[in-house]
């Protein structure tokens, strides 16, 4: 497998309670100002990116791990469809984090697709991918032209749900990612005392039985 590229760390909106110390958090949004966003719910899970021979989770050099054997089965599955030289990015849910799911439409939620030129499709065709592949996206909260107070008023459950992310509808190019998207992430949201991978896995519940794509 070559040019594997690491997905990129996501800034966080300035009314982000969770971000830490290391992270990048925008100063304002503004940069959204004028362009149609659409608004997902952010998942807890690993982020994983597949390619048509091959995966690895957010290190380039992740080990195997049990939590991870459920997506490598679906890449041998769907990875032919995915064109040289491309890569699907989503969030790995089979094993349980600091939130429980127990009504995942899947164990693997695609959230964004890139092409040869490592651009990032747009939107609506990283929906069509979806669906070719047979796989969901994250549940969309909100879609339209940026209002920030729109976005602030969002009833985020910090209980049930992670946060969200905030992207463009537009595609855009690698090295501009952190120009189009950004997240909320609810405070405390790293609840576990030893890392999830250190212990036992505990799967996560799907809404019904899986099939294969």
């Amino acid at each position: 497998m070559t040019d594997r590229r690491k997905y990129p760390r996501t800034p966080h909106l300035p009314w982000s309670p969770g971000a830490g110390q290391d992270d990048a958090v925008w100063t304002h949004a503004q940069r959204f100002a004028g362009q149609e966003v659409v608004v997902t719910e952010k998942l807890d899970g690993e982020n994983t990116t597949l390619y048509r021979m091959g995966l690895h989770a957010r290190s380039l050099d992740s080990r195997p791990h049990p939590s991870r054997d459920w997506v490598k089965g679906l890449q041998g599955r769907v990875g032919y469809l995915i064109p040289e030289g491309w890569r699907v990015c989503g969030e790995n849910l089979f094993a349980r984090h600091s939130l429980a799911y127990d009504h995942l439409e899947s164990y693997f939620y695609l959230f964004s697709v890139w092409d040869e030129s490592n651009t990032c499709l747009n939107w609506d065709e990283t929906l069509v991918w979806a669906k070719a592949l047979g796989v969901p996206t994250p549940r969309q909260l909100a879609r339209g032209l940026w209002n920030e107070g729109q976005i602030r008023a969002l009833d985020i459950d910090p209980d049930q749900t992670e946060g969200y992310v905030v992207r463009t509808v537009q595609g855009f190019a690698y090295a501009q990612f952190q120009e189009h998207v950004a997240k909320y992430v609810r405070r405390g949201h790293v609840q576990t005392d030893t890392h999830w991978m250190h212990g036992a896995v505990t799967p996560n519940g799907l809404r019904q039985v899986e099939r294969e794509p």
